[in-house]
C-alpha cells in the first residue's frame, strides 16, 4: 500500500491551476506530527506533499516518523526554500527523495507559479542537491497550454543532469479549488506527451520505458480519454489531509471521507462502513484521473499491461529509428 501526506494546505506560490495558497490551513488545526505513527507499518511508498510542506517548522518530526513507515520516502516541493530542504537532504541523505515543481523555462515557471525568481530558487535547490550527491531527486511539471512546448526542454535538463523528470496534467477537484482548468489545444498538449513518451523508450532504462507508458496515458487523458487501468485508491492508496482525514485521493470534486485518524485508529476507518462507501464512490467516479498517484499503484498491480505494451513498442521502435515514429495509444474510448 501507498500513501500520501498532505501535511499542509499553506502555499508560498501563486499556481494558476490550483488555488489551494487562496484557501490555507491554519497552522494551529494542522496534524502534529506524532499522528503519523498512527498510519500502518511496512508501506511500499509514503509522499509528503502540500501547499508547501516546507512551510511547517516542524517537517523534520513528520519525516524522521515517516521513515519509520515505509520502504521510500518522497517529498514534494516547489524547491523555494533552499536552505530547509537542503538541510534536511543533509540530516537524511538518501534515506529520502525530493521532487521539485518546475512549471517550464523561466517565464513560464514563474508565471505559472507566481512566484518572482521561482525558476532561480528551484534550479539552485536541484542543482545543490545534486552536488550533494543525493540520488532519489527530479522534477516536475503539471502541463497547460502555456507550458507545454517548454516539457521537451526541461526532459533535456533531466536527462543531462540524471535526474528525474515527473509529469501531470491540469486537472480540477477539490484539492486544487479550480472547476476551470481545461485544454484549448488538446492535441498539442497530447503530441508533446507522445514526444516525451519516444525519448524515453529510446533510453536503456527499464524504469524509463514504463515512464512512457505513464506519459501516453496522458497524452490519452488529455484527448478525453478514460484510464488505460483501473483506479482503486481507497484500496491500494490513502491520503492524509491537514486535519487527519484519511481519504482515498485527491482528485474528487468533493472529499470523500473515510474517517479521522485523530479519534480513530487506522484499522477503525480502513476497515468501518464509511471506507466501504467510499470505495463504491471510488469504483463509479468518473473523472479518470490519470496522476501518478494513483496511476503508479495501479501499473504495479496489473503490470502485464503495460510490459506487454513496452515489448510491442520496443519492437516496433527497433525498425523504425526515425524520429517521426508513433507509438501505440493506451487507454479507454475518447469522451464525447
Amino acid at each position: 500500500m501507498e500513501a500520501c501526506l498532505i501535511v499542509t494546505y499553506r502555499c508560498n506560490a501563486k499556481c494558476y491551476m490550483c488555488h489551494t495558497w487562496q484557501h490555507p490551513s491554519k497552522k494551529a488545526e494542522e496534524f502534529a506530527p506524532g499522528l503519523v505513527q498512527k498510519i500502518p507499518d511496512g508501506l511500499q511508498f509514503i509522499n509528503i506533499t502540500g501547499g508547501e510542506p516546507f512551510l511547517r517548522d516542524d517537517l523534520d518530526e513528520i519525516i524522521a516518523i515517516a521513515l519509520t513507515k515505509t520502504r521510500r520516502l518522497v517529498i514534494s516541493t516547489n524547491g523555494y526554500f533552499t536552505e530547509k530542504i537542503v538541510g534536511l537532504a543533509e540530516k537524511y541523505g538518501n534515506r529520502i527523495g525530493i521532487r521539485i515543481s518546475i512549471e517550464g523555462l523561466p517565464a513560464a515557471n514563474d508565471e505559472l507559479r507566481g512566484i518572482k525568481n521561482g525558476f532561480d530558487h528551484a534550479l539552485r535547490t536541484l542543482v545543490t542537491l545534486y552536488e550533494m550527491g543525493i540520488k532519489d531527486i527530479g522534477f516536475g511539471i503539471t502541463v497547460s497550454d502555456r507550458n507545454a512546448k517548454d516539457m521537451i526542454e526541461l526532459y533535456r535538463l533531466a536527462s543531462a543532469m540524471g535526474l528525474e523528470f515527473a509529469t501531470a496534467v491540469t486537472h480540477n477537484s477539490y484539492y486544487f479549488h479550480k472547476l476551470d482548468n481545461e485544454f484549448e489545444d488538446s492535441e498539442m498538449i497530447a503530441g508533446e506527451f507522445e514526444k516525451i513518451a519516444v525519448k524515453l523508450l529510446r533510453t536503456n532504462r527499464p524504469k524509463n520505458w514504463f515512464r512512457a507508458y505513464f506519459n501516453m496515458g496522458l497524452a490519452n487523458k488529455v484527448r478525453g480519454g478514460g484510464r488505460p487501468l483501473p483506479c482503486e485508491v481507497g484500496s491500494d492508496v490513502f491520503f492524509l489531509d491537514p486535519h487527519g482525514n484519511i481519504m482515498p485521493c485527491n482528485g474528487s470534486d468533493e472529499p470523500m471521507i473515510m474517517g479521522n485518524l485523530n479519534t480513530q485508529s487506522f484499522d477503525e476507518i480502513w476497515k468501518g462502513p464509511k471506507a466501504e462507501v467510499v470505495r463504491r464512490q471510488v469504483k463509479n467516479c468518473s473523472k479518470e484521473c490519470w496522476m501518478i498517484g494513483s496511476a503508479s499503484p495501479a501499473m504495479k498491480k496489473r503490470v502485464w499491461v503495460p510490459t506487454i505494451w513496452v515489448v510491442k513498442n520496443k519492437f516496433k521502435m527497433i525498425k523504425n529509428r526515425g524520429d517521426n515514429f508513433c507509438l501505440d495509444s493506451v487507454g479507454g474510448s475518447t469522451s464525447s
